[in-house]
């Protein structure tokens, strides 16, 4: 009876155990063999069928089951191929799904068609699992991006997106590339550009003025006294300076430093890490920093000053070559014949239906440009007459040079300044000034820099009167109604004939306004703390400047302008209103005198403003190289003295023999 019991308890129990196994085999069994029959495609492969019910596979991504719509701006990578015919049909049969080709990783390349799935293969090679772990796998080695397909549509002859590689490249261990969404490559794409933008802010030289800096906190650190005691890491700190130094060299971009300048760069970090760790007093090293500070400042100061002295210096000293040409020109001169010395034309001279200028200058060369260039761009040079006056030293030279480089048909000038007998200290107060004791000290004894900071007054050609003779025009044209002025440091670009025809309406001279900046106003050439100065004109009202002014002379005449720049003169004797110069005393006597001419006519700064805007150049009617940068001299702005230099032709004779060029 026990025996039958027992058999029966077993019986139940094995019932109990192996009813299931079967249960769930056959189920899935039909399940494979049916996926099969569909040459081993899957519809979703991240929901599977088990006893009627869809559940879902959760190491997947979950898809929506509603209909597909490709999304916009999506990329395809370029292994993704369309599907095969087998493919296509099915989905024209269901559109609702989009479909993904799966390889079989077999060792059979043929046999890509044949049955995934045999009932007898184990649960490792489940298709299921194979997909899951190469997803898997492909997601954590490429960071594949979920792809964000819900809510479209997807129609019969849409390209089908294949997230598994062919059979062949399966064999090989080839993983599916990543596909990137529109948006991210429009990211990417931002992070390039803005990447590029970052590079091209980097200044060129960012290296060297780091290397730079790094000196500077070597030299602090040398000076400390905690730094100081320790020799050992003055000895580092001295080579590792001494090595950036060496690297620096003469190079002003970071592509002309060495290759070794990072390694010595990294030296010297470490080197100062070990200072900071020795002296980690902060207010000691901020302390030293402002000292050295102090110290650069007042030598820039110094600097600063030298220089300016050495500039005025040097604009004030007469080149070797424009030294010998004058004695070359004079030596020619003297050496021709009576009746060869005089210029032509001389019945124009006081004809005031021609265009007259008045040029009064002492340089042969300088003079030589402003009638060439003036006469290269006038519409008819016979209708041109120069007056230039010089002094006694160049007034051979000067003849000499315009009777042997004759200005094409227009006429020309020359006389000695010395011949005006009118121009004397009786009539002149400037000349009498000029000639006194307290003016000879003040230039020649007793320097006094300290009543008088600005070096530029202190510039010799204010004692002559060359200077002073535009403030006689009407003296020395008496027979002329309208003349141009223009200083020698000048370059005529345009037909100036047109001034002759302006109409001044009433006033005396026609100039360029030059008040766009602070320091072109009255209160920077006259003493307004002056009663006299403060009470009759105004320390904002607008600046202007000699070099091209077209003058009124029957204007002049009739307001009396001479006795008007007496009288200032006088007032000046002991330069309390103004210091030397012209400009001052030309802003008092043409006070409420002036026509604005268009500032076209006349750009000013070539001789000191290396900034003067390229359009106005080449578009000014004159080019003024007023400052000390004059353009026959060594120290001018290499990029403006082309305009002067093609005006001169160095093949002359006497240039080649002075050794005068480019």
């Amino acid at each position: 009876m026990k025996v039958k019991l027992r058999k029966s308890v077993l019986f139940l129990l094995s019932v109990t155990v192996f009813a299931p196994i079967v249960l769930y085999t056959d189920t899935l069994g039909a399940y494979f063999t049916s996926s099969s029959s569909r040459n081993e495609f899957v519809e979703d492969v991240s929901t599977f069928t088990f006893a009627g019910e869809v559940r879902p596979l959760n190491v997947l991504p979950q898809e929506s089951s509603i209909t597909l719509k490709e999304p916009l701006g999506v990329v395809y990578s370029e292994n993704l191929t369309k599907s095969s015919s087998d493919d296509s049909n099915a989905s024209s049969g269901k559109n609702s799904h989009v479909t993904r080709q799966l390889t079989e990783e077999s060792a059979e390349v043929g046999n890509s068609n044949t049955s995934i799935l045999n009932g007898n293969r184990s649960l490792d090679e489940n298709p299921i699992r194979q997909v899951t772990d190469e997803v898997h796998n492909a997601t954590e080695e490429t960071g594949a991006v979920k792809s964000k397909e819900t809510d479209s549509t997807v129609g019969p002859n849409d390209v089908k997106k294949d997230i598994s590689s062919q059979q062949s490249k399966a064999n090989s261990g080839s993983i599916p590339e990543k596909i990137t969404s529109g948006k991210d490559v429009s990211r990417e794409q931002g992070k390039a550009s803005l990447k590029k933008q970052n590079e091209k802010t980097v200044p060129p030289d960012a290296r060297i003025r780091q290397l730079r800096d790094l000196l500077v906190q070597g030299k602090v650190y040398l000076s400390l006294s905690a730094t100081r005691n320790n020799p050992h890491f003055v000895r580092e700190l001295r080579l590792r300076m001494k090595e950036v130094l060496h690297v620096l060299g003469d190079a002003t971009k970071d592509s002309e430093l060495p290759r070794n300048a990072m390694a010595r760069l990294k030296g010297i970090e470490q080197t100062l890490l070990k200072g900071k760790q020795i002296e980690d007093d902060c207010a000691a090293v901020v302390k030293k920093l402002r000292a050295m500070l102090h110290s650069a400042e007042e030598q820039v100061r110094v600097q600063k000053k030298q220089a300016l002295f050495l500039t005025h210096l040097t604009a004030k000293t007469v080149p070797k070559g424009l030294h010998c040409l004058p004695l070359r020109l004079s030596t020619e001169y003297f050496m021709l014949n009576s009746s060869k010395q005089i210029f032509p034309n001389k019945e124009k001279l006081d004809d005031p239906k021609l265009f007259h200028y008045a040029l009064f200058s002492d340089n042969v060369l300088a003079a030589a440009v402003v009638v060439n260039s003036t006469i290269t761009h006038a519409e008819d040079p016979s209708k041109h007459v120069f007056h230039v006056v010089t002094d006694r030293l160049n007034y051979a030279a000067m003849r000499m040079w315009f009777l042997a480089n004759p200005p094409s048909k227009a006429t020309i000038q020359v006389q000695n300044v010395e011949e005006f007998t009118w121009l004397n200290s009786s009539y002149s107060p400037v000349l009498r000034q000029l000639g006194s004791p307290s003016m000879i000290d003040y230039y020649f004894k007793n320097r006094r820099v300290e009543s008088d900071s600005n070096i530029k007054f202190r510039n010799p050609k204010y004692l002559s009167i060359m200077n002073h003779l535009r403030f006689y025009l009407p003296e020395i044209f008496p027979k002329l109604d309208k003349v141009l002025f223009l200083d020698d440091d000048i370059v005529v670009q345009k037909d100036l004939t047109g001034l002759w025809s302006l109409d001044l309406k009433g006033k005396v001279i026609g100039v360029v306004e030059t008040c766009g900046e602070s320091f072109h106003r009255f209160d920077r050439y006259l003493n307004f703390s002056n009663p006299l100065i403060s009470k009759t004109f105004s320390p904002r009202a607008c600046g202007w400047a000699f070099g091209m002014n077209i003058f009124d002379l029957n204007e002049w005449r009739k307001q009396n302008i001479t006795e008007v720049y007496h009288k200032w003169q006088n007032l000046n004797h002991d330069r309390l209103l103004w210091k030397l110069g012209t400009l001052p005393p030309g802003l008092i006597t043409f006070w409420n005198r002036t026509y604005a001419l268009d500032k076209s006519w006349h750009v000013l700064g070539l001789g000191y403003n290396p900034n003067v805007h390229q359009k106005d150049i080449e578009r000014a009617a004159v080019i003024h190289y007023n400052g000390n940068l004059k353009p026959w001299l060594e120290i001018a702005i290499p990029k403006f003295r082309n305009y002067w230099t093609k005006f001169v032709d160095y093949d002359r004779q006497y240039l080649r023999e002075c050794n005068i060029t480019p």
